[in-house]
């Protein structure tokens, strides 16, 4: 087993604890990602609260309000545009020398990626959580069904670990913060429009409903929504596979990145 090497969990673990320490350093970075959201609930949760949702509302319960249906929606975005971001730091890391530093060192290079995108996905997650406790300040209403929670936590798991693999494979390509303002600013207002995260698909003109349900985001967030409020199960093949394959798929890519990497 690949984690069992010796040199693997050390190196994974200690750039895990150092991403986190960055991370605590930067109080201000860390508001703003709550900021977003709370600003996308309060303008959009309320702005179109008499948005019908009886299509979507599961049958013999109250209508769905906008703010409710939105919520999953926001959670989801906020690992969207966290994620798109995680390269930002190996660029510093670039200019400073410190990642060359760590490639010429014994340990694997993917084992170096590992511990970065874990404390990443992790902060992630953790910050999706808490804009679902934001949420439910602001009056939206969950239904949680466990364990299709589990399930839907997997799915934002395995969405956070593919486009955090995604920046930072741009990152370590390009070694410019100016492609990575051109990544977040090109993927990640077509790929929130593109997907249910705002509107259910059902409502959406067909050839956008067909686009959205190949869009990775529709799948996360079609799993995380019917976990916690349409009571509809997380399905395997269609949800959970799917993001499998592009996460493992942009890690190796990812990783090849990391291993051309100049080492002077």
């Amino acid at each position: 087993m690949l984690f069992l090497e010796p040199r693997v969990t050390p190196v994974a673990a200690a750039l895990c604890r150092r991403t986190f320490a960055k991370t605590v350093r930067r109080p201000v970075v860390l508001t703003f990602s709550f900021v977003q959201p709370l600003l996308w609930m309060c303008f959009f949760g309320f702005l179109f609260h008499r948005y019908g949702l009886e299509e979507v509302t599961p049958a013999g319960e109250t209508p769905l309000r906008y703010l409710d249906f939105l919520l999953p929606g926001v959670c989801a975005m906020t690992v969207l545009f966290g994620a798109s971001q995680s390269g930002i730091g190996w660029i510093r890391d670039l200019q400073t020398g410190f990642l060359p530093r760590m490639l010429r060192s014994p340990a694997p290079s993917w084992a170096i990626l590992l511990g970065k995108l874990g404390a990443d996905v992790l902060r992630l997650v953790v910050q999706a959580l808490l804009v679902l406790v934001l949420g439910l300040i602001l009056g939206a209403r969950v239904a949680p069904v466990f364990p299709q929670v589990l399930w839907g936590l997997l799915c934002l798991v395995l969405f956070a670990l593919a486009f955090a693999s995604l920046s930072c494979a741009i990152a370590l390509i390009t070694r410019a913060q100016e492609s990575m303002a051109v990544f977040v600013h090109l993927v990640n207002m077509p790929l929130l429009f593109t997907s249910s995260a705002l509107v259910p698909g059902k409502q959406m003109p067909e050839w956008l409903a067909a686009i959205a349900r190949f869009n990775p985001l529709t799948l996360a967030v079609d799993a995380w929504r019917g976990a916690i409020l349409l009571h509809e199960p997380v399905s395997f093949l269609g949800q959970i596979v799917p993001l499998v394959v592009v996460a493992g798929a942009l890690f190796l890519l990812a990783a090849s990145a990391m291993r051309r990497v100049p080492l002077s």
